[in-house]
């Protein structure tokens, strides 16, 4: 099964030694052909806002939202979270895919960073994440299905197709998400 990394920032490797260990082959991708041959998609994480704008000017918006009309999986971590949403306060969405309203930087600066063990449903062990200047969840749809929370607020999504997550799993080679992605192929 090919793996596709939206590699807009130069952020493949760990997303892709993750998928290896998932049993899944990644792919890097920066066009609408590479696009094209993955079966599912990682958007990690990044600064939300250059990732918006490499988007754009790699003609990737458009193809990003029919291959998600066309049911293929998509897994948003951290800023990926953000492109996914269809609300962003204070800024404007990117793939607008996710029913969501979130709010980015929500956890504190850089220096607030911190890892947590959250317990997803689905995976049958504790998902270690490292919270970097995470968005927060403030508002969700109907059709949004909480997996996972951290101190009362929904950190791990679901809808469809569709997964987010407020954190980095790769960053600690935490494969869960993953897995669970792949199993949506």
């Amino acid at each position: 099964m090919k793996a596709g990394v939206l590699a807009l920032q130069g952020d493949f490797r760990e997303h892709a030694r993750v998928l290896v260990a998932a049993g899944a082959t990644p792919i890097e991708v920066r066009t609408s052909e590479e696009l094209a041959g993955v079966d599912c998609l990682v958007i990690p994480g990044g600064e939300s806002t250059t990732m918006a704008t490499l988007a754009r000017a790699g003609d990737l918006v458009g193809p990003v939202k029919e291959r998600a009309s066309a049911g293929m999986p998509i897994l948003g971590t951290c800023a990926g979270m953000i492109v996914l949403a269809k609300r962003v306060e204070g800024g404007d969405p990117l793939f607008g895919l996710f029913d969501i309203t979130v709010r980015r930087n929500a956890y504190g600066r850089q220096v607030d960073s911190f890892e947590a063990d959250v317990d997803v449903e689905g995976i049958d062990h504790p998902v270690r994440g490292v919270f970097i200047r995470a968005p927060r969840v403030e508002r969700l749809g109907p059709d949004v299905r909480v997996l996972a929370e951290h101190e009362g607020h929904p950190v791990v999504l679901e809808q469809g197709h569709l997964l987010v997550a407020s954190f980095h799993p790769e960053l600690v080679g935490e494969t869960g998400l993953h897995d669970y992605l792949l199993r949506k192929v």
